[in-house]
């Protein structure tokens, strides 16, 4: 690709300066304790100093490894998908240093270490640092050899100048919507811990007691067993972790699939997984996957009495640390050297809870956190789509495909 005029192609060594920090060995005993950043502490574009560790430099150590304003970190070493990403030091905490595990980039005259983050960003988005990795077993390496030597195209200064102020702009906009994304997630947390405990009720319903059941006095098991084929097309479902819902697992004729037990799940069933209930494995079955199937590792339960009781609102209650201790109650069994619970149904259907005397009462919990959850889910729908529309810009702004005016 040819370059746009007064742009030049630089190895990042000549751009700026490239050291690797010091090493953390009990063998290092001189000098005094200094505050260190790790890998642990940058994040995505930011440096997290909520736990800053230390350990101690000399005089001479500290002056090599001493980190100051406008440096930008990255992870030396990471998962492949991480490895290389960038934070600018913005002088906090101060006097700090940095360990081996990260790779500091120091800016020269005529490259902006703002622009320079950014060009990071873009170089880890688009696989560049996952290229030049080494990896051994799960972790990548970036080397700092090898980023040194890496070649990308720099604009002029004042145009690196205002690249990095448009694409600030994306990363604050990017920054006041995760914050928001944040806060609603806290409400959401203190509307489920509050109403579905009873602590906080509408007006309304304030004069009715809550009542104590038992789980299996609402629910029950239901087993909607396959008749097997062979050269039948099953659709498969599992749940995910931490009331993560539903996915779908895979498309199999029954000839493919080992074990020749399936059961059918409808719409507003509730499925737990009998292996990961301990892990929050559990969710309602949504629309979208009435009539596929799970294996019989999975419970599947439905309301004795809709007239009395709400499936959605046992879905909110399921989310809940009472709920999960219940389900982990009922779970029990070690098996070799890993941790493996087994759910017994028999006795999470005999545990206790408390639960609002009217169904009409559950509805107007479940459709107040029904928006909560509506409006988390719009917040990241545009979260996403702001990303990608950085992404884009990056790749106009950072080949030159796209100029602004000094």
């Amino acid at each position: 690709m040819k370059l746009p005029k007064g742009w030049q192609i630089m190895q990042m060594n000549e751009a700026g300066g490239v050291d690797a920090g010091r090493q953390r060995s009990p063998h290092h005993v001189a000098g005094k304790p200094r505050p260190y950043l790790r890998v642990a502490n940058v994040k995505d574009g930011y440096i997290d100093t909520s736990d800053v560790n230390a350990m101690t430099f000399t005089d001479s150590e500290f002056e090599r490894f001493k980190l100051s304003a406008g440096d930008i970190l990255l992870n030396e070493g990471q998962s492949l998908e991480l490895v290389g990403r960038p934070a600018i030091y913005k002088g906090v905490p101060a006097d700090c240093c940095f360990q081996n595990t990260l790779i500091r980039f120091r800016s020269r005259n005529g490259t902006d270490a703002r622009f320079a983050l950014q060009l990071f960003k873009h170089l880890l988005i688009t696989g560049r640092f996952a290229g030049i990795a080494s990896q051994t077993t799960s972790i990548a390496h970036l080397g700092v050899s090898r980023f040194a030597e890496l070649k990308a195209a720099f604009p002029p200064l004042s145009e690196q100048k205002q690249i990095a102020a448009i694409l600030e702009t994306w990363d604050l906009a990017t920054e006041k919507l995760e914050s928001l994304v944040a806060m609603n997630t806290a409400r959401l947390c203190a509307l489920r811990q509050q109403l579905l405990t009873g602590i906080r009720r509408f007006p309304q319903f304030r004069k009715q007691a809550w009542l104590a059941k038992k789980l299996g006095d609402v629910l029950k098991s239901v087993n909607r067993y396959e008749d097997w084929n062979d050269h039948r097309t099953f659709k498969l479902a599992g749940v995910r972790r931490n009331s993560g819902g539903l996915f779908f697992r895979d498309e199999l004729l029954g000839s493919q699939i080992k074990v020749k037990v399936c059961k059918k799940i409808h719409t507003g069933d509730f499925l737990i997984s009998r292996r990961q209930i301990t892990w929050g494995g559990m969710s309602i079955v949504p629309p979208e996957f009435h009539g596929y199937d799970v294996n019989d590792e999975y419970e599947v339960l439905q309301v004795r009495d809709s007239a009395m009781f709400d499936m959605r609102f046992f879905h909110y209650l399921s989310q809940t640390a009472t709920l999960k201790n219940l389900a982990y109650l009922a779970s029990n069994g070690v098996f070799a050297e890993r941790l493996r619970l087994n759910f017994d149904l028999k006795t999470f259907l005999n545990q206790p809870i408390r639960i609002p005397p009217t169904k009409a009462e559950q509805l107007k919990i479940t459709s107040l956190l029904d928006g909560c959850v509506l409006e988390i889910n719009l917040l990241e729908a545009e979260l996403e789509a702001l990303k990608l529309q950085k992404r884009g810009l990056m790749q106009k702004l950072l080949t030159g495909e796209i100029r602004v005016k000094p």
